[in-house]
């Protein structure tokens, strides 16, 4: 079986990490084979939005430990480990290049550059058997996966230091506490309702789902006078569209929209 699956489930891309049997680790050219998944999914007119998730037990456990260690026994020369930092690196550009929802369906343990790669979706749902864990320090290594970013942001300065220095795993109901998940939910239904949230998402206006997370991700380095020329902006935008039409037609008439993505 591929180590990185990738379905369409209507119009939601379903991006899976296949292999079980490691908690899902990332291995050999499992990170360039991912980054191709979710360039596809980002460049199919078909696809609305993007889901991410894991086989068996695991999310992802992250890095290869035994790599590191062969490259360690000869001589451990950083350039020999530079090029899956830089891979990793990738992936999390190719997330945020993409203009759909992305979301990470959190099914297990997301550990190291798991719990990066879950950071860099747009949004992260978990199941309530979910652990998180920033073990980088736990081997002398440094945070990366893009979790330098995403996790000050979400949790606040003081607590990411916690976690990234420690390396504890943390429970889901933590996670949702300190808001780096944003839902819950029994592990038979982790997928299944995060596919229905996705589908919503993807049936809805692309153009404006677009703006919006755009928006978002910019406004975080934003001043109050810059959002308020950025909402402005991207109202035209939307507004210039079908699909504004379609909607405030629809809300009119008291019916369903039918939006086009355009």
């Amino acid at each position: 079986m591929p180590e990185i699956l990738s379905e369409r489930r209507d119009r939601v891309a379903l991006i899976t990490l296949n292999r079980p049997d490691t908690l899902n680790a990332l291995v050999g050219d499992m990170r360039e084979a991912l980054r191709d998944a979710l360039q596809d999914a980002g460049r199919d007119p078909e696809v609305g939005a993007v889901v991410v998730t894991g086989t068996g037990r695991g999310f992802c456990s992250g890095g290869d430990v035994k790599f590191m260690e062969e490259v360690m026994s000869r001589g451990g020369r950083f350039e020999e480990f530079r090029p899956l930092v830089e891979a990793g690196r990738e992936v999390v550009r190719a997330i945020h290049a993409i203009e759909k929802p992305v979301i990470a369906a959190v099914n297990g343990a997301a550990a190291g550059g798991g719990m990066g790669l879950a950071l860099s979706c747009d949004i992260r749902w978990a199941s309530d058997r979910a652990r998180f864990a920033q073990s980088f320090a736990r081997i002398g290594l440094h945070p990366d996966w893009g979790s330098l970013h995403a996790l000050p942001r979400l949790a606040g300065p003081s607590r990411a230091l916690e976690l990234m220095w420690t390396g504890d795993l943390i429970d889901a109901a933590e996670a949702l506490r300190l808001g780096i998940v944003s839902r819950v939910l029994p592990q038979d239904s982790l997928l299944p309702e995060t596919l229905a949230f996705a589908d919503r998402l993807a049936r809805g206006p692309s153009v404006a789902l677009a703006e919006i997370k755009r928006s978002v991700r910019a406004s975080m380095s934003m001043t109050l006078e810059e959002t308020l020329m950025r909402e402005i902006e991207a109202q035209e935008r939307c507004w210039n569209t079908h699909d504004a039409r379609e909607g405030i037609g629809a809300f009119r008439e008291k019916r369903a929209p039918r939006y086009e993505g355009r």
